[in-house]
């Protein structure tokens, strides 16, 4: 479980270290009420979670727990594989990034360039995730999760903190959600001030289906978005937080998240993966309908993708 005090000391512990990023009001008559992009897309590494992976890792070297000889290992289909090979990078420190065979190949390059060693294998994100923890354990290195860490969720929520800043009267803020450590940090961030709407793809439902049964449950992950949003359940803090905070889930199909895409290319110049995608496509699908006097965010939470795929 975290709170708006964790965010809030993420944001102090990172503060200087990760872009504060710009927010994009959408054109005029374009939806109902107002809508603003967050684009978080400009990030460090290409993504939001570059700010979880500094705050993790910086709290880690806090306690005394982050050797410079074995350093950091992360579970990934790419970005926050990306975002932790940054943030060690900027500390000095070694990181091993495990990815599943399925991880683009535009990913697996960056992670390379920036200086990670990539272990690639197994089909999905799970395999990967049991790789890197028994690595962890192995060696002693700070174990970085995707999504489901206090201070890897805190981190992301930061995002909520700057955009009420920036648009103090946002009402809902749309969020893509895969294992749910951006939904949890943002909802965290904003509680009591705005609503948090979860975007799922209808192929990976991991939080619509933990809603259902009362509980975290395993689903089937396949389509477009599974490199990002390709967790097999939501985390225990996404659950948590989700059931706190009273979050909302749509579900986008893999249609409906490619013309997205395409959209906020075609219209506005914005280059974003799927996943990312994922949370204006409830808007532009009409998966969620604002009402007239409605002021939403959505947060464009990526853009580590092949631009030939437009």
């Amino acid at each position: 479980m975290i709170t708006r005090d964790d965010v809030g000391q993420a944001a102090r512990r990172t503060a200087g270290l990760i872009r504060r990023t710009p927010v994009m009001e959408a054109d005029a008559n374009s939806f109902p009420g107002k809508v603003w992009f967050k684009c978080e897309f400009m990030q460090h590494t290409g993504t939001f979670k570059a700010r979880g992976a500094l705050n993790r890792i910086l709290a880690s070297k806090e306690r005394g727990e982050l050797r410079a000889d074995v350093g950091v290992v992360v579970a990934s289909g790419g970005n926050a594989g990306l975002a932790n090979a940054y943030a060690a990078a900027q500390l000095g420190v070694p990181a091993t990034v495990f990815v599943p065979e399925a991880a683009p190949a535009v990913k697996v390059a960056k992670l390379k360039a920036i200086g990670a060693s990539v272990v690639q294998g197994g089909a999905e994100y799970a395999a990967a995730y049991k790789a890197a923890v028994a690595r962890a354990e192995e060696t002693g290195a700070v174990y970085c999760h995707a999504y489901d860490q206090p201070e890897i969720a805190a981190g992301a929520g930061t995002i909520g903190t700057e955009l009420l800043e920036q648009v103090p009267d946002v009402d809902t803020i749309l969020v893509a959600v895969g294992g749910g450590g951006l939904m949890a940090g943002v909802a965290a961030a904003v509680e009591g001030s705005a609503k948090v709407v979860a975007v799922e793809p209808a192929t990976a439902p991991t939080l619509h289906a933990a809603l259902a049964a009362g509980e975290p449950v395993d689903v089937a992950v396949s389509g477009v978005a599974a490199d990002s949003l390709g967790a097999r359940r939501i985390g225990d803090i996404g659950f948590s937080v989700a059931l706190r905070c009273g979050v909302e889930s749509v579900l986008v199909t893999d249609e409906q998240i490619v013309a997205a895409r395409s959209a906020l290319w075609n219209e506005y110049r914005i280059l974003v993966e799927h996943g990312a995608a994922a949370a204006y496509a409830a808007l532009a699908s009409g998966a969620y309908v604002p009402r007239m006097d409605e002021r939403v965010a959505v947060i464009l939470c990526g853009a580590n993708t092949d631009p030939a795929t437009l």
